[in-house]
């Protein structure tokens, strides 16, 4: 269950640093927030999908080495990106 083709698109456009962009830390972490979120929502009501809560592990941690990319090069973009997609609470 992958993202809409309109929701990808308008993710990223929200991200991009530049009309070309499509694959800077920004789009690829905000994509991967948006895909975390649509499986939370799955494992609400299918609470015994073990292997897809296998998929959602390797995701949180694909965005968690791009955050800590992110935060290594341009603090304050990392900044601004968690607070924008509402990562840290």
């Amino acid at each position: 269950m992958a993202l809409l083709k309109e929701i990808k698109s308008q993710v990223m456009k929200k991200y991009r640093r530049s009309e070309l962009d499509t694959g800077s830390s920004e789009v690829q972490v905000a994509l991967l927030t948006k895909r975390i979120d649509q499986l939370t929502e799955h494992f609400k009501t299918h609470k015994k999908d073990h292997h897809g809560r296998r998929g959602l592990i390797h995701l949180v941690n694909q965005r968690r080495k791009l955050l800590d990319y992110l935060k290594k090069t341009d603090t304050p973009k990392y900044a601004q990106l968690i607070k924008e997609l509402d990562i840290r609470k």
